[in-house]
């Protein structure tokens, strides 16, 4: 099996290092920051940042700039583990599963974190788009996986927390797992196509052995 693995929200809490690289970009603007960031996380930083810059896209790619410019850094190193990840991850590849990430972050960005990881040498590839996208682009990466490891989209699974990853997965004809503990909710997720959705790390293992992967799925404690 080729299990695709989304970043923020999914291995790494980076709600911290994300905000604060936003906040960052606004100041430098002297544009009032949002009450609630979280919705930012996932999105494209373009599609964020446009409505709030009233669409100008000079202003959008200084955002952007000086968002990238705090993100290389410190922010990058602002993020937390979740609980029961490193577990996860270290149990499928011992039972001889393929890894990979797929990310919205930039592939400069998201190399950097992996690294760092304690289980960041489990993923055989990393992909995230190019940094001057405006686009999510998870569906292309995810067929750009699909041919690197010459797997079938019925094998495959992409595992994430926000529709983007969802999205992807259904664009391709592959599993998508939804996952509650990161940013998105369970409506977001069902309603973009998640086969399954988890609330926690531990329940991912045993689906692996289960036959429902096309019943939209709530596993609960």
């Amino acid at each position: 099996m080729l299990c695709l693995f989304d970043l923020d929200g999914t291995l790494i809490d980076s709600e911290l290092g994300v905000t604060a690289c936003i906040r960052h970009a606004l100041t430098k603007l002297d544009v009032p920051t949002p009450a609630d960031l979280r919705p930012w996380i996932g999105p494209p930083l373009r599609q964020s940042f446009a409505p709030l810059l009233n669409d100008d896209a000079a202003l959008v790619e200084m955002a952007v700039d000086y968002y990238h410019e705090r993100f290389a850094d410190i922010g990058w190193r602002e993020y937390a583990i979740y609980p029961g990840i490193a577990e996860l991850i270290d149990t499928l590849q011992g039972a001889g599963h393929q890894l990979a990430v797929v990310t919205s972050k930039p592939h400069r960005h998201a190399q950097p974190i992996i690294d760092a990881l304690p289980f960041g040498n489990r993923f055989k590839k990393l992909y995230g788009p190019h940094p001057s996208s405006p686009h999510s682009e998870k569906a292309s990466m995810i067929a750009e996986a699909l041919a690197d490891f010459g797997a079938s989209p019925q094998e495959t699974l992409m595992i994430g927390d926000r529709r983007y990853d969802i999205e992807g997965a259904v664009a391709n004809g592959v599993i998508g797992i939804g996952v509650l503990w990161g940013f998105g909710s369970r409506e977001e997720l069902e309603l973009a196509g998640a086969q399954v959705v988890i609330e926690h790390p531990q329940h991912f293992g045993a689906l692996l052995d289960s036959a429902r992967w096309f019943t939209p799925a709530l596993i609960r404690e």
